[in-house]
């Protein structure tokens, strides 16, 4: 895995996205699930890279040479989950199929006023918990995300839901540790995306798919400061309007020894690319790292 996501920039002009939002909005979801073919098209013939990306991963999880249309469920699954993201920013949950498995585990977290870490991946949809919690007030939510990565779908975002500003801790920005710590310290819950490498982070190498992967190690050194609980999330998308939530416990303390640091590190991010691993061969067309993630 190595940091090319962080110089990949938008796709598409600013007035498509408005477009797409716009017939989303007032000619329905149906209607605009019909566009969702032209920019399949568009992103197979046009979108080098992520064909590419999507060339390199989808044998490795499928185990076997994908035809092109394995390629287009790829990309058409990506597209459908950022359409649904408008409908779900505008709170309209009843368009939506979602099965929450072991919700339990993040409500009693809640109650009980302890903060812990929500870690989640780029497997599926994080902006259905994120959603969920703001829209349906279950519990609160930050998230810690590179919010300059991608100014104008951000600020489109916060635009269809100003709520979801708030919800925001900018990784990279002086104070987003500090920020971190306040919020668990209210009894808040904090998402965190463990899959993808950040400038200048630390990294551990683990088994991940059949290959040797680096994977970043902020993760499980910011649990292990902090000292809080680690649940796992996975939002998976079922196709049509259908998805699934599901939460596990990872650990109750991530324990980290000074004298072998390095191994500790490694062992608990090989435990999380495993689990990783379990839930994108559930559902393989959900994995959205299109960008040269094993450095062929």
């Amino acid at each position: 895995m190595n940091q090319s996501w962080f110089q990949e920039h938008e796709r598409g002009s600013p007035w498509t996205v408005r477009l797409i939002c716009w017939i989303a909005l007032h000619l329905g979801r149906p209607t605009a699930r019909l566009f969702l073919y032209l920019i399949t098209l568009y992103f197979l013939l046009m979108a080098t890279g992520p064909r590419r990306a999507s060339q390199s991963y989808l044998p490795r999880v499928l185990n076997r040479q994908p035809h092109w249309w394995h390629l287009a469920k790829h990309v058409h699954c990506f597209a459908a989950t950022i359409l649904d993201r408008v409908f779900l920013l505008k709170g309209q949950f009843e368009q939506f199929e979602v099965n929450i498995h072991h919700g339990t585990l993040v409500q009693e977290q809640f109650d009980k006023k302890q903060g812990c870490i929500l870690l989640g991946s780029h497997l599926g949809s994080f902006e259905i918990l994120r959603t969920l919690a703001v829209t349906q007030q279950h519990f609160t939510l930050k998230v810690l995300m590179y919010k300059d990565h991608n100014p104008f779908i951000t600020q489109m975002l916060e635009t269809l839901n100003p709520n979801i500003a708030e919800t925001v801790i900018n990784l990279g920005h002086p104070g987003a540790l500090l920020q971190v710590s306040d919020s668990l310290a209210r009894g808040e819950l904090v998402g965190i995306l463990g899959d993808r490498i950040a400038e200048s982070e630390k990294v551990v190498p683990c088994q991940f798919l059949g290959s040797t992967v680096t994977f970043p190690a902020g993760p499980m050194l910011l649990a292990a400061v902090l000292k809080v609980p680690v649940i796992l999330f996975f939002g998976l998308y079922r196709g049509g309007n259908r998805y699934d939530i599901y939460f596990e416990k990872f650990a109750e303390q991530v324990v980290i020894n000074r004298q072998q640091r390095y191994e500790d590190v490694q062992y608990w991010t090989q435990r999380y690319a495993a689990r990783l691993e379990e839930y994108l061969r559930n559902a393989p067309y959900n994995w959205f790292n299109f960008y040269d993630y094993w450095q062929d």
